[in-house]
C-alpha cells in the first residue's frame, strides 16, 4: 500500500497546547481567589500572598504545580497501552460509580462524591468522561462501518448508556449531558451513515422535551424542573431556582468594559453575592472583574484551545488516537459552551464546570489528563498517511516501466540474456 508523507503529521510533544493549557489554569488560579478572597487581607502585599490567604485559591495552586506530575506520567506510558486497557479502566469507573451511589452521603440531592481525607472529595462521573472517549475511539477504530450491525448498535449503545445511566440515578444531570454529547460527536467525526447520526439526534432531543415536559406539566418538585421553568422566566422565580441566574447577570454586567479590578473589597465577588461563584458561577465573578475585554480573552483562548486539538486531530492518520482527540475536543467545547452560556442566562444552570478555571480536583485533573491524552498521542502518532486516505482528486506521481526490449533473430539463449539485462537495468534506475 502507498505511504505518504506529511510534515503537518509528524509526531510532535505539541507544546503550543501545553501553553494554553497552564495559561487557562493559571487564570483559573487567580480568578478563584478573587472570588474567595479575604478582605482583611492588606491589599498591600503581593499576589502570591493574597492567593495563599484564600483557602480554595491556594488548593487549586497546589493542584495546578502538581498538574506537571500527571502530563509526564500519561505522555511516558506507551501509547498502545490505552487501546489494550481501556476496557480495564472502563469498568473499574463503572464500579466505583455504583459504589458511590450506594455507599454516599447526597449533597443537594446528588450523590456524586466520594469522601477523602483532608475534606477532599473525589468525583468519579469525572473520569468516566475519559473512559467513555478510549473505549469509543477502540471500538470505532476497530470498525470500518459502526452501527452497521446489531452489534455495533449495541456494543456502542452500552459503553455510553450503562455510566450515563449510574450517573443520572446519583443525580448528576450535567455529567451525563456531557457523556452523552462526546459520544454523539465522535460518531459524527467517524463513518457513520448521515442517517443515524439524524435519527438519534431526533430521538435524543424528542427525548428530552418530553422528559421536561412530563415534569413541569405534573408538576415535579425536582431542582431540574425548576431550573428550566427559571431559565424561561427568572424573574418569576428570583427568590428560588432564578436568583443564581440573575445575580450573575448582574455582576457580569457590572464589570463593563474593563472589569472593577482583582480583589476589591465591597465588589460582588467578595460579598458572595452570586452563589458557587468560585466552582460553576466563576465566569461571573471573572466577567465582574475584569470586564468584557477580559472575558474575550478568556474565551479566545479557549476557541484557540480548540482550534488546536480540531487541527491536531486533522493530522492524525492513526484512527484510536484520532478518536481520543475528537473526544477530548468534544469534552473541552461542551463544557465551555454550556458554562459560559448558563452564566450569562442562554442555557439552562447545570451543574457543569468551567474547564481549568472553575475549582475542584476532580474536574481539573480529567481535563488534564485528557490534554495528557492528546500530547501522548501526537508524540506517538505516525507521519505517514496510507494511499486510501489521500483526498479526493489527489494525484500520485508514479515513474513509468519501461518494457523490455524484443530481439529478433537471436538464439534463445541470447534474447533471455538480454530481457534480463534490461531488467537489471530498471532496478538500478
Amino acid at each position: 500500500m502507498s505511504i505518504f508523507e506529511d510534515k503537518r503529521s509528524r509526531p510532535h510533544f505539541d507544546f503550543t497546547l501545553l501553553i494554553i493549557t497552564y495559561l487557562l489554569m493559571i487564570i483559573g488560579v487567580l480568578a478563584i481567589s478573587v472570588a474567595t478572597f479575604d478582605p482583611n487581607v492588606s491589599g498591600d502585599l503581593p499576589l502570591l500572598n493574597r492567593i495563599l490567604a484564600s483557602n480554595t485559591g491556594s488548593w487549586q495552586a497546589i493542584f495546578v504545580v502538581a498538574s506537571p506530575a500527571a502530563v509526564w506520567f500519561i505522555v511516558s506510558i506507551p501509547y498502545e497501552h490505552f487501546k489494550t486497557f481501556a476496557p480495564v479502566y472502563y469498568l473499574g469507573i463503572v464500579g466505583f460509580l455504583l459504589v458511590v451511589l450506594v455507599t454516599s452521603s447526597a449533597i443537594r440531592d446528588v450523590k456524586a462524591w466520594f469522601e477523602l481525607s483532608l475534606g477532599r472529595m473525589l468525583q468519579p462521573s469525572e473520569f468516566a468522561k475519559i473512559t467513555i472517549i478510549l473505549m469509543l475511539a477502540k471500538e470505532l477504530s476497530s470498525n470500518v462501518k459502526p452501527l452497521s450491525n446489531m452489534r455495533s448498535i449495541i456494543r456502542l449503545g452500552v459503553i455510553v448508556m450503562l455510566p450515563s445511566a449510574i450517573t443520572v440515578l446519583s443525580g448528576e444531570t450535567g455529567s451525563v449531558i456531557v457523556m452523552v454529547g462526546i459520544a454523539y460527536t465522535m460518531l459524527y467525526f467517524s463513518d457513520v451513515d448521515w442517517k443515524w447520526l439524524l435519527s438519534i439526534g431526533a430521538i435524543g432531543a424528542l427525548g428530552i422535551v418530553g422528559f421536561f415536559a412530563y415534569g413541569i406539566i405534573g408538576g415535579s418538585s425536582n431542582y431540574i424542573f425548576y431550573r428550566i421553568l427559571a431559565f424561561m422566566d427568572p424573574h418569576s422565580y428570583a427568590q428560588g431556582p432564578g436568583l443564581q441566574l440573575l445575580r450573575s447577570q448582574q455582576a457580569i454586567g457590572s464589570g463593563g468594559l474593563t472589569g472593577v479590578g482583582l480583589f476589591v473589597p465591597g465588589s460582588m465577588s467578595q460579598l458572595n453575592f452570586i452563589p458557587e461563584d468560585w466552582t460553576d458561577f466563576v465566569f461571573a465573578s471573572v466577567g465582574e472583574a475584569v470586564g468584557f475585554i477580559g472575558s474575550a480573552v478568556i474565551v479566545l483562548l479557549f476557541l484557540f484551545l480548540i482550534l488546536r486539538l480540531l487541527y491536531l486531530s486533522r493530522f492524525t492518520y492513526d484512527q484510536f488516537g484520532r478518536q481520543i482527540i475528537i473526544g477530548i475536543m468534544a469534552m473541552i467545547f461542551i463544557h465551555v459552551f454550556q458554562n459560559i452560556a448558563m452564566t450569562i442566562g442562554l442555557m439552562p444552570i447545570t451543574g457543569i464546570p468551567l474547564p481549568f478555571i472553575s475549582y475542584g480536583g476532580s474536574n481539573l485533573l480529567t481535563n488534564v489528563i485528557g490534554i495528557s491524552l492528546v500530547l501522548n498521542v501526537t508524540r506517538n502518532r505516525t507521519g505517514s498517511m496510507p494511499a486510501y486516505n489521500l483526498p479526493a482528486g489527489s494525484t500520485i506521481r508514479t515513474r513509468k516501466r519501461r518494457r523490455a526490449s524484443i530481439f529478433v533473430n537471436m538464439t534463445k539463449r541470447d534474447s533471455i540474456r538480454n530481457i534480463k539485462k534490461q531488467r537489471r537495468k530498471q532496478v538500478e534506475e
